[in-house]
């Protein structure tokens, strides 16, 4: 009952996401983590020595990025882990800090940043620019207790559907184009065998998340 008592605004978001998860009202979230996905292996080439030439999204939850140079192995392996783990710092500040309208400005400068650079087709333009728009206005004129809410729903997605696409694109449908299988073809193993790899380390992460993320309540205590 403390527990509940403590988090009860947590569970509900929580609950209201998975009850929404395949409708149309989740789709911009979902794209939202995707496209984390596509920067997070931007960002691997990057640190690695590398560029990135291009980053793409479509519709249908897909993505693709084009790096120049960098450490292959960390670039395969960035994408899924990468936006799991921007998903966790955003969750972890909005519960854990009064940095929320900071966080989302940053997130939306980030978002428009990468769009203006990188993005060569239609659709990412838009997603990007009129995310990166929406959440920098939300930083600017809405309350912080608005743009708490929305770092921990943006959070929250990025942990449910993480695990659940590596779970549809390496074990389910053994993807020969995933990122595991890519991965497969550079080291060893299957793809199944590193998305299990990644699952096993997704879910240590999530729970790394909510074990010393929380704490010992993550109601909103502002307004």
């Amino acid at each position: 009952m403390q527990t509940i008592k403590g988090h009860w605004q947590l569970i509900l978001i929580t609950g209201v996401v998975f009850a929404l998860w395949r409708t149309p009202v989740v789709l911009p979230l979902k794209i939202l983590v995707v496209f984390f996905h596509e920067i997070a292996h931007g960002l691997a080439a990057v640190v690695t020595g590398g560029s990135i030439d291009s980053i793409n999204l479509h519709a249908n939850q897909g993505g693709v990025t084009l790096t120049r140079g960098g450490n292959i192995l960390a670039i395969v392996s960035a994408g899924y882990l990468g936006s799991l783990l921007i998903g966790v710092v955003l969750f972890v500040l909005a519960v854990r800090s009064r940095w929320d309208r900071v966080m989302m400005a940053a997130l939306g400068v980030l978002l428009l940043a990468i769009t203006g650079l990188y993005a060569r087709d239609s659709f990412v333009v838009l997603f990007g620019l009129g995310t990166g728009v929406a959440v920098v206005l939300s930083a600017w004129k809405l309350p912080a207790v608005v743009n708490d809410l929305g770092l921990r729903v943006i959070g929250l997605a990025s942990m449910i559907y993480v695990p659940y696409d590596i779970v549809s694109d390496t074990l389910l449908r053994s993807d020969s184009g995933s990122d595991a299988a890519q991965l497969a073809r550079l080291t060893f193993g299957s793809g199944q065998m590193w998305g299990i790899i990644w699952l096993l380390l997704a879910l240590a992460v999530i729970a790394a998340c909510l074990r010393f993320g929380l704490g010992r309540g993550s109601n909103f205590t502002r307004s």
